[in-house]
């Protein structure tokens, strides 16, 4: 696999088109004959998500000399996306774990890690969901870590971490115990590589959910874990999150636009048999293409530049997540209606689609998360 990874520079060398492109034909061939099992939780993909990572899918939007670019990733995620919404919440997982390692200053973590992470020699995700809460004000942090010499010793657990295994990482936040801060500024908080090989962290898997058992979703407990320095990614981890923070929340919209391409190819397909009754429903093909294309246009405009840090493209940002997520499941409750009976079986991928498109809209930052940001910005 090593040999047919593009370095990042050929990535970049490239037009946006041919990475995605290459990624959807590895979707059609080598993940849809996978898309069932790793719905029900018999399959974890590790061996596709590497093929996609071989052909640039998780490099493409690494800083260059200082600006990123987000939308091929977006348009590559997309790809996926329209052949197996479970993979494309994994493709977020490693394109956020990319992220973090490309915009951290740790520099040791930088040549460690970053080609590693960027051509999917190595997997894994994050474990913001809990932080990205506590720093809106809807939950506390679970991560608690001191100082000791050359690193932190951290303690704690997370109820849901995806995209991991043996072997894997994903990076998250703790606050520190020895260090309150300010009274007006809060405790310190210090992000991380987490290093799932670590005996000291233990994965156990989740509770059957009701889609996308596949993803390598665990509860991750950290028994006194020693993370040293070189695993630091932002000490204090304030200002990088705010760094990172909207291309983490841009990157989602690959799922959403995936999705909804996809809920308009059922529409598509059950047009001919069933259409002279389908004319009835009040939401048709036409209006999601319209849609999709409104949704696609706008992420595309904001992906262009997501260190910007004005507050009216962070607003943008946050609307059009909610949005994305809205009309996901718009899309698939219309796919559901369009299909009738044949598509209320289990073999069949509208209802797959519906369950996937709940997934959209309940992922950090969830679509209650997204409004309060909104109320409060």
């Amino acid at each position: 696999m090593g040999s047919l990874a593009l370095s990042r520079t050929e990535v970049m060398d490239q037009p946006a088109p041919s990475i995605a492109g290459e990624v959807a034909r590895i979707a059609r061939e080598q993940l849809a004959p996978l898309a069932a099992g790793i719905d029900d939780g018999t399959v974890y993909p590790a061996e596709v998500l590497r093929a996609f990572g071989a052909v640039g899918a998780w490099s493409s939007h690494v800083p260059q000399e200082g600006p990123a670019d987000l939308r091929c990733a977006i348009q590559a995620m997309a790809a996926i996306g329209e052949v197996c919404g479970s993979t494309a919440f994994m493709a977020w997982c490693q394109n956020t774990l990319v992220w973090y390692a490309a915009n951290s200053t740790n520099v040791k973590l930088a040549k460690r890690f970053g080609d590693a992470f960027s051509t999917g020699r190595v997997l894994g995700g994050t474990g913001l969901s809990n932080p990205m809460k506590s720093f809106f004000g809807i939950e506390k942090l679970k991560l608690k870590g001191r100082k000791v010499e050359g690193g932190y010793i951290v303690r704690g657990a997370l109820p849901w971490v995806s995209n991991l295994g043996p072997g894997h990482y994903f990076g998250t936040i703790f606050e520190r115990e020895d260090d309150k801060g300010t009274a007006s500024g809060g405790p310190r908080t210090v992000m991380f590589l987490a290093d799932c090989s670590d005996p000291a962290i233990t994965l156990t898997p989740c509770k059957p959910f009701l889609a996308m058992d596949g993803t390598g979703t665990y509860g991750v407990q950290f028994r006194e874990v020693f993370v040293p320095d070189e695993l630091i990614l932002a000490d204090p981890a304030e200002p990088f999150v705010k760094k990172i923070r909207a291309g983490f929340i841009l990157l989602q919209a690959g799922m959403a636009l995936g999705l909804i391409r996809d809920c308009i190819n059922i529409m598509d397909e059950v047009g001919n048999p069933l259409g002279h009754i389908n004319r009835y429903l009040p939401q048709q093909p036409v209006h999601f293409r319209d849609l999709a294309s409104e949704l696609e246009a706008e992420t595309m405009a904001l992906a262009r530049d997501p260190y910007n840090e004005e507050e009216t493209y962070w607003r943008k940002v946050i609307a059009l997540r909610l949005r994305a997520g809205e009309a996901s499941v718009a899309a698939a409750h219309a796919a559901m209606l369009h299909c009738g009976a044949r598509g209320y079986l289990k073999s069949h991928r509208a209802q797959r689609r519906l369950r996937e498109a709940y997934f959209v809209a309940i992922v950090t930052p969830a679509t209650k998360q997204l409004r309060k940001m909104l109320a409060d910005s």
